[in-house]
């Protein structure tokens, strides 16, 4: 195909709570939309990028320069673009793998809608619908977060994710525990443990937890290894895991015996597959990590997690965990699972009201 111009649309969607940060308190989140116009038809793709640059490097407003500066103009200058040779098109940039996936979902979603195929048969999905799990932060105290993850209960939900933190882990993951009773728990550390901490996380082990996910830093793969020989509950890696090659070697050296599959992380939905693929030749489980997406995210999310080695339920939890609408039509849960959309691309439109009546300002175009 040929890429005639690419449009950035920055819209601010309403959030169901309000979230506090080290900025202040958020009561929308501001989302990097990429439109790609090519001469088969059009392609949306998200960038999953936060607002500021606190949990990974990459950030809205620099995805957006180096979109508009580099990743964009590669494209537009290609002549022949697919899906598949994105990644080598933009292989001169380092790094910035959210922006580039967002190119790259974009390309994709044009492409299978020019042929027909949904992301779901693109990818290889095997399922119609896929277990869906919850993300819960850590509350203000123990009661509240037990109302919160009671609720999540209530709605359906087959898997409870708690983050934790030193000062904010044994007792609050007991409580959720007897709350529970057999449904599936894991925890995540969001890298927030060091080392020193092996004998407190090994008290983990007594919950019966799916996983512990990112205890240390994510250059730390070494640590991890000397953890996962330390504790029997099982070392998922997840902001280490950068792409199939890097996937490859946790697991050899003994790392990580599950893996969270982020494709804006790993650069693109194509490697996020490959990812998958090794795991899966390696005997290692995968499940897909989720970033807030809207909609747009979402559907090609939900593709991937239909595929056959994401064997644990992911955080692909439906839009009014977060939104009270959704760009797209929602995603609703029914019986604990999300349905894989079936239409061409990502099976889900945009709803053009709504990108007009949350935009942050009017779209860029590139040529």
């Amino acid at each position: 195909m040929r890429i005639v111009a690419i449009e950035l649309h920055r819209v601010a969607l309403p959030l169901v709570r309000r979230f506090e940060t080290s900025f202040g308190v958020q009561t929308t989140r501001d989302v990097l939309l990429v439109r790609v116009r090519a001469d088969v038809g059009d392609g949306w793709g998200e960038c999953v990028a936060g607002a500021e640059p606190v949990y990974s490097s990459e950030y809205t407003d620099g995805a957006e320069h180096v979109i508009t500066n580099y990743l964009a103009p590669a494209l537009l200058r290609a002549g022949s673009v697919t899906a598949e040779s994105v990644a080598q098109q933009l292989s001169f940039v380092v790094g910035h793998r959210m922006a580039k996936a967002a190119l790259e979902t974009a390309v994709l979603d044009a492409q299978t809608r020019a042929s027909g195929q949904s992301f779901g048969e693109y990818f290889g999905a095997v399922r119609a619908a896929v277990d869906c799990g919850v993300s819960v932060g850590i509350a203000p105290t123990i009661d509240e977060l037990l109302a919160e993850v009671d609720g999540y209960v209530a709605d359906g939900y087959r898997r409870i994710k708690l983050k934790i933190k030193p000062g904010w882990d044994i007792e609050p993951v007991r409580a959720v525990r007897d709350l529970i009773g057999d449904l599936p728990l894991q925890v995540d550390a969001n890298t927030a443990y060091t080392l020193a901490d092996v004998d407190r996380l090994r008290l983990l082990d007594e919950f019966d937890l799916l996983l512990i996910e990112q205890p240390f830093e994510e250059e730390d793969i070494l640590s991890h290894v000397t953890l996962a020989a330390a504790i029997a509950t099982p070392v998922c890696l997840d902001e280490s895991i950068h792409s199939a090659l890097i996937a490859v070697d946790a697991i050899e050296r003994g790392a990580t015996s599950v893996v969270n599959i982020k494709a804006g992380r790993v650069g693109g939905y194509l490697e996020a597959v490959r990812v998958h693929d090794v795991c899966a030749e390696l005997d290692v489980p995968v499940w897909c990590g989720g970033m807030l997406e809207t909609g747009v995210g979402r559907a090609a999310n939900v593709a991937l997690a239909g595929m056959e080695n994401f064997t644990l339920p992911g955080d692909t939890s439906a839009s009014s965990r977060f939104y009270a609408d959704d760009i797209t039509e929602p995603f609703v849960l029914v019986d604990g699972r999300l349905a894989v959309p079936t239409g061409a691309g990502s099976g889900v439109e945009v709803r053009e009201q709504l990108l007009a009546e949350w935009a942050l300002r009017a779209p860029v175009t590139l040529r």
